[in-house]
């Protein structure tokens, strides 16, 4: 694993949290230190989600069941993360946000190699 892109993804996650918390009402985040353990928190509780659900739950599946996980993800996290508020609304906004904000943003997927011509 490379500490760096990891480092690196955890930032970019705390910034696309900090842009969410500033578009969405209901969803908000105190500072760039809470934004950044929101992504950690969040990050460990969609894995723990992962390996009780399986791998077709992820936060790039596609369909109802991925975007519920989203939103209860985000919500649950609110709990341990100090200078986190989401309301119920603020975290389907705020799931559909980040989805949107995850498609335009490249992203490298582990193990899988562009095949060039």
């Amino acid at each position: 694993m490379n500490w760096i892109r990891t480092i690196i993804r955890f930032i970019v996650s705390a910034l696309v949290y900090r842009f969410v918390a500033f578009l969405v009402p209901g969803f908000a985040i105190a500072n760039f230190g809470s934004a950044l353990l929101t992504a950690i928190v969040v990050a460990l509780v969609g894995w723990g989600v992962e390996a009780l659900l399986g791998r077709r739950v992820t936060r790039y599946s596609r369909g109802i069941v991925g975007f519920i996980v989203s939103v209860v993800v985000l919500y649950v996290a609110q709990w341990i993360v100090p200078g986190m508020s989401v309301s119920v609304g603020g975290a389907i906004i705020a799931s559909i946000v980040i989805g949107i904000i995850d498609m335009l943003l490249p992203v490298e997927k582990s193990g899988v190699t562009p095949d060039r011509h």
